[in-house]
């Protein structure tokens, strides 16, 4: 029996899978994922936890439950052996490693953050790429304003109610939009805090925010934040972060406890060791039917990959691309095992969106119509929350989204996956070393 392994649970991956279960018969080929998680994030929806505004668990989904006939296995990627056609595998849970073979391998294995290895970020800096990245955000966030709520240093005070979001694509702007919700909902409980006080700036490199959007869209947005308080800094590349501090190559220097990174990502570091080619920014180099070159019965799509569209240029590392890619790669892995010819990937985008916080957006669609404000909202909201897989989940993050109009944001600190929150917990029941556990 022919032997599919699907690297990766996203968007991509998912959508491989299903679509293989749907053209293979159950005797034709065995299906297998790996994932490092056992569910999918709807990854648009992140920014909105971060601020308190969804609930964790009503934007995953249970790999398991999305699946009919794939075999799904719970592990990271270590090792991929294209001589062998093997894969090895790591138990995230037991730390034990097994070797899966394989005759048609799929590299979705998505993109992780970037720092561009500039001093300080890595250390000093909050992503916002995963579940426990919003997670931790958010704690993070509540955390800066209890110890303002008691500081006495004037100059203390600033540092740690200043939030800078650097990288103005789609995550950087829904965050820091978010953010202003966020504090405008829950500073009422800081009494000696002044909402004023708070401040939140998004720094852009480049001319404009959200480049990727049609022209007009980066800057009713740049427009829409400051009115509601972010201050915009463009054209303002970082050099450096500190203790207390954020460095930018201009020389200006922003005293904040917190920065939030969103400024780049990179393929997975699994992909820099294939012995294949890789194009800009490391992704792996497809063809247009996104098989590899020189070596059948790999292929690749999703952020890892360098999809080349009908111009020559790169397919831009979408959430939208992906669902479109993932059906068409399985396509023409059944068309390989049946020996017919494969079809190239085509795809045109309907449109591009952002939610920029306080019932306010920016959409484009088809390149030419342009929404902007309320309406556009709407349309992020409704096209968003239909593309969530499961009703349950649906229905859960509508209930969120109107409990959210009536009452405030959570306050609460969950310290769950901090060293400190640990080491209570162990004091607390008599143990007094990590070793004796």
């Amino acid at each position: 029996m022919v032997r599919i392994l699907i690297l990766g649970g996203g968007f991509g991956a998912l959508a491989t899978a299903r679509k293989l279960e749907h053209l293979l018969r159950p005797g034709e080929a065995e299906i297998t994922m790996v994932s490092r998680e056992n569910f999918s994030v709807f990854t648009p929806m992140l920014p909105e936890v971060s601020s308190g505004n969804l609930e964790t668990r009503h934007i995953v989904t249970p790999v398991r439950a999305q699946l009919r006939r794939t075999n799904f296995v719970l592990g990271d990627v270590r090792g991929v052996d294209l001589g062998t056609r093997s894969v090895e595998v790591e138990h995230p849970l037991d730390g034990t490693r097994r070797a899966i073979g394989y005759d048609h391998v799929v590299f979705a294995l998505g993109a992780v953050t970037s720092t561009f290895n500039l001093p300080g970020i890595a250390e000093r800096s909050l992503p916002l790429k995963t579940l426990e990245d919003a997670e931790r955000l958010r704690n993070h966030a509540i955390a800066m304003l209890e110890l303002a709520d008691v500081a006495t240093d004037p100059a203390i005070r600033k540092q740690l109610l200043t939030f800078a979001f650097v990288g103005g694509g789609f995550t950087g702007v829904e965050a820091a939009g978010e953010m202003v919700d966020f504090f405008k909902s829950i500073v009422r409980f800081y009494r000696t805090l002044d909402r004023r006080e708070i401040e939140i700036v998004l720094i852009e490199a480049g001319r404009k925010l959200l480049p990727e959007l049609q022209a007009g869209m980066g800057e009713y947005s740049a427009r829409a934040l400051e009115r509601r308080g972010v201050r915009v800094l463009l054209n303002a590349p970082v050099a450096s972060a500190g203790e207390g501090f954020l460095a930018l190559k201009d020389g200006t220097r922003i005293a904040t406890s917190t920065i939030v990174w969103s400024a780049g990502v990179k393929p997975s570091p699994i992909v820099a060791s294939l012995p294949i080619g890789t194009g800009r920014g490391g992704a792996i180099v497809v063809e247009r039917d996104l098989s590899v070159s020189g070596h059948a019965g790999v292929w690749a799509l999703g952020d890892c990959a360098s999809i080349p569209g009908p111009d020559g240029r790169p397919y831009p590392p979408t959430a939208q691309h992906a669902i479109r890619e993932g059906p068409v790669l399985a396509q023409n892995i059944a068309a390989t095992l049946a020996g017919r010819p494969t079809k190239p990937f085509r795809y045109e985008a309907l449109g591009m969106m952002a939610s920029l916080g306080g019932r306010r957006g920016v959409a484009g669609l088809n390149g030419r119509f342009l929404l902007t404000g309320f309406l556009a909202w709407v349309v992020w909201r409704t096209y968003y929350l239909l593309r969530l897989p499961g009703l349950d989940r649906q229905l859960r993050v509508a209930a969120d989204w109107t409990l959210g109009l009536i009452f405030p944001r959570d306050i609460a600190e969950l310290r769950v996956y901090t060293q400190s929150a640990r080491r209570r917990a162990q004091e607390e029941g008599g143990i007094t070393s990590a070793d004796e556990v």
